[in-house]
């Protein structure tokens, strides 16, 4: 008799879950939906700020792009600079000094190749 009981509990539960399902498509469903919808207009305003928007940021990727340029452009000029033997330098100062440089550009060479991958980033983000 128990399990009678049971079994007729649980069936009606999920006769119950079904129901409830279905009122919720019912509900969800455009046939049943006769009321007022809400459709969004975009009016041209809105293209033009979207066009003078990206207008803007084309040219503050350009103008990072030049700044980036430059930087590596006085970077490798004061390398070439320093990269070049002295008089009064005998050959051991020149190669630790010569080490020491590389290694100074190299950072600074990373440093701006970071700047401009944050840059890139940046962009994409948006």
């Amino acid at each position: 008799m128990k399990n009678v009981v049971k079994k007729i509990v649980v069936f009606s539960m999920v006769g119950m879950m079904q129901i409830g399902f279905g009122a919720s498509v019912i509900e969800a469903s455009s046939l049943h939906n006769n009321g007022p919808q809400r459709i969004a207009q975009l009016d041209n305003r809105d293209r033009h700020n979207n066009d003078k928007q990206r207008d803007n940021d084309r040219q503050r990727d350009n103008d990072r792009q030049r700044d980036h340029d430059r930087r590596e452009r006085e970077e490798n000029e004061r390398h070439e600079k320093e990269m070049r033997r002295r008089d009064h330098e005998n050959d051991r100062d020149w190669n630790d000094r010569k080490e020491r440089e590389n290694q100074r550009h190299e950072n600074t060479r990373n440093e701006i190749a970071a700047g401009l991958i944050g840059i890139l980033i940046g962009t994409q983000i948006k």
